[in-house]
């Protein structure tokens, strides 16, 4: 009943009209609720934001929409070859539906695509990579300082740390019992920050996607070429170091972030070679030499940091990210922390990697 009458407001504000009109999920994203609304002669992305990730979504919106037009004129100028994800406005002229408690925006389906939770391959490793590098490309002279800071400290490890320390010592649910040795671990780590505070004040300012999980880039069902870098909710100032992180996180590893098979977690070199160089290729005209090796402690800091980010949840009862059982962000740390562990072990290699790629 609830899917229904959200499709039948949805369908109105957006001009779907008809019997056959219909609202299934898709996808599998931790904060929004994404969901394909559609009828005989279109199709729509439709979303509800999380508002307490995104208080103000109207920034959300505003920032999305700055990336996409001047993705369009790029495209426009022959410099960006990658479809670009599109806010459809309401018949009202509008970008957000308040419905209820509830706030939704729509986006142009693109379809003849897939996305992947687990890069099989260093050929899909480097061709999702390259649309990661297009789109960082092709915001190089784009003025990051115009884009609002939807999520305020995204990637401050410190501020985390505080947060994590903060929730640990209230200890709502009592959980800190049962993960004494994740804590430990965490802490014997903590001297990361200060390692991130001294590069980035190196670093030159960009327009950063901020998200670049490997199903946050959409493959052509054709062709298996890049079709899309979708997902721009959290496009803000940032470094290239944790757009490049991110992808280590979530292409190295042959396991998914919520496996317990933690003895297969491990960052693949063939495959961080392959993003390596699909990453690369389109910066080389505006990559600097402190950037290119920012990528290393990018690649260690976004495991640790995600990881720390799902125990904190973890603590503090699951308010953040979506779980599908009460041990599901414990064992997501878990993971994240292996990862990180191997990346530090074979850091000398990987640091080569980037180094000759």
């Amino acid at each position: 009943m609830k899917n229904r009458a959200i499709a039948e407001v949805l369908s109105q504000q957006f001009g779907l009209q008809g019997a056959s009109v219909s609202l299934r999920p898709i996808g599998n994203g931790h904060i929004n609720t994404t969901m394909l609304l559609k009828n005989k002669q279109r199709a729509l992305v439709v979303q509800k934001l999380n508002t307490c990730v995104f208080p103000e979504p109207e920034q959300l919106v505003t920032n999305a929409r700055k990336i996409e037009q001047h993705l369009v004129r790029k495209a426009r100028d022959g410099e960006y070859e990658l479809a670009i994800i599109r806010h459809v406005p309401t018949i009202k002229g509008e970008y957000l539906v308040h419905h209820e408690d509830e706030v939704w925006r729509a986006l142009e389906f693109i379809g003849g695509s897939y996305s992947e939770d687990v890069v099989d391959s260093e050929v899909k490793a480097k061709i999702a990579a390259n649309a990661f590098g297009q789109f960082a490309a092709a915001l190089d002279d784009f003025d990051a300082t115009q884009l609002h800071h939807v999520i305020p400290d995204f990637h401050n490890l410190a501020m985390r740390i505080e947060k994590f320390e903060e929730t640990l010592s209230q200890d709502p649910l009592g959980r800190a019992a049962l993960c004494q040795s994740e804590i430990a671990f965490c802490r014997a780590q903590f001297s990361l920050a200060q390692e991130v505070v001294d590069v980035e004040a190196q670093l030159p300012l960009r327009a950063c996607h901020n998200d670049t999980k490997i199903n946050n880039m959409l493959f052509c069902s054709e062709s298996n070429k890049a079709r899309a870098v979708i997902d721009l909710d959290t496009c803000m100032p940032g470094y290239w170091l944790y757009d490049f992180g991110d992808m280590v996180r979530t292409f190295c590893s042959p396991e998914a972030e919520d496996s317990t098979n933690l003895e297969n977690v491990r960052v693949r070199e063939e495959i961080f070679a392959a993003l390596v160089r699909g990453y690369k290729k389109p910066l080389s005209a505006s990559l600097t030499d402190t950037e290119k090796h920012s990528f290393i402690l990018g690649a260690k800091v976004m495991p640790f940091m995600i990881g720390l980010r799902f125990l904190t949840d973890y603590l503090d009862g699951d308010n953040y990210f979506a779980t599908k059982y009460p041990e599901h962000n414990l064992q997501r740390a878990q993971n994240q922390f292996a990862l990180y562990q191997d990346i530090v072990a074979k850091q000398a290699q990987l640091s080569h990697i980037i180094d000759a790629a």
